[in-house]
């Protein structure tokens, strides 16, 4: 009996003893697992930066079409509130001329509902009415085709300022979604860069949208006889002012709304957004370029203007100002798409 009780211990401890083996190995694997995840290098934090930097141009171009958008519907939609209101008052007159000169006809047909139809606000009901109106005018009827037409304009003014506003609150929730979308794409760049040391983060920098470039005032000592000297006079002069996206000056620019303003200037109008510049105007060479050129970048998501001497102006991105900077810096030199001449 005690050989057995001695047997079955020794078993025991075995088992426990593995057990205690199985689990510090488990431990030790699961902290292996659970281990901080090595750190990204700087190539794929610059490669991480760049998508983003893609991203940010595009999203805030939308941004502009968007905006772009809202203001021609905005003013579309008092045109239309105008014309509901000038169609309204040529259908209340009309429904005044047939109801002074007709009642009389229309009491004798016994239509009691006719009352109620040239009383009515609403055109959709005069012109479902519009057989029983005909058929009670008699001698009438050029009055009562009258009243219809206004009726139908007056629906169709009022189905344009429905549609209108339907637009303008859809414009307004892309718009509200752009920039949140901005602001993550923001918040996701500053913790990339905050995965690496600070002298790690100054190499990713000099390699980045608007580096080496300079946001100090200068003077603009060119001609400003043609037009393509006062938009590039006009760039000089928005030097330092910050960049925000949507902006058209002139206390802050994005980068199409820079040159569109630039150009505008000197009295030449260029769309909006970065897209329609590109679609709209003449491409040049980049080996043929003259100041006041456009040249575009990152998938034709991002615009600068050509200053002469191998520099630009641009307005970069959120942080940085407007500023002169160098086509060979390297993202720049590395998304270049091509020139176009306003």
């Amino acid at each position: 009996m005690n050989g057995l009780l001695a047997r079955a211990s020794h078993w025991q401890r075995g088992v426990a003893a593995g057990a205690g083996l199985v689990i510090a190995c488990g431990l030790a694997t699961y902290g292996g697992m659970a281990g901080a995840a090595p750190k990204p290098t700087v190539a794929q934090v610059q490669a991480k930066i760049n998508q983003l930097t893609s991203q940010f141009d595009r999203v805030s171009q939308q941004l502009d079409q968007a905006s772009q958008q809202l203001s021609t519907a905005q003013s579309r939609l008092s045109q239309v509130r105008l014309q509901v209101s000038q169609a309204t008052a040529r259908f209340r007159t009309a429904q005044a001329n047939v109801a002074q000169a007709a009642a009389a006809a229309f009491e004798n047909t016994g239509a009691s509902s006719i009352a109620g139809v040239l009383t009515s606000g609403d055109p959709a009901n005069v012109l479902r009415q519009g057989s029983l109106l005909q058929e009670v005018s008699g001698n009438r009827n050029a009055q009562t085709r009258q009243l219809l037409t206004q009726a139908s304009q007056l629906a169709d003014a009022e189905q344009q300022v429905q549609r209108t506003e339907s637009g303008i609150a859809a414009l307004k929730g892309q718009l509200a979604g752009h920039k949140k979308s901005l602001g993550t794409l923001i918040s996701s760049q500053k913790a990339t860069l905050a995965s690496l040391t600070v002298p790690q983060q100054q190499v990713v920098a000099s390699q980045s949208i608007g580096a080496n470039g300079s946001d100090a005032p200068q003077q603009y000592t060119g001609s400003t006889s043609t037009q393509a000297g006062k938009a590039v006079a006009f760039a000089y002069a928005q030097i330092g002012k910050p960049y925000q996206w949507g902006a058209t000056g002139p206390g802050a620019y994005d980068c199409s709304g820079l040159v569109q303003a630039a150009w505008s200037a000197a009295g030449v109008s260029i769309p909006r957004t970065t897209y329609d510049q590109w679609a709209s105007l003449p491409h040049v060479s980049t080996s043929a370029l003259e100041p006041g050129d456009l040249l575009f970048f990152d998938g034709i998501g991002h615009v600068a203007m050509y200053v002469g001497g191998g520099y630009m102006i641009d307005a970069p991105r959120t942080g940085l100002n407007v500023e002169k900077v160098s086509m060979n810096t390297d993202w720049y030199r590395a998304s270049l798409v091509g020139a176009a001449r306003p």
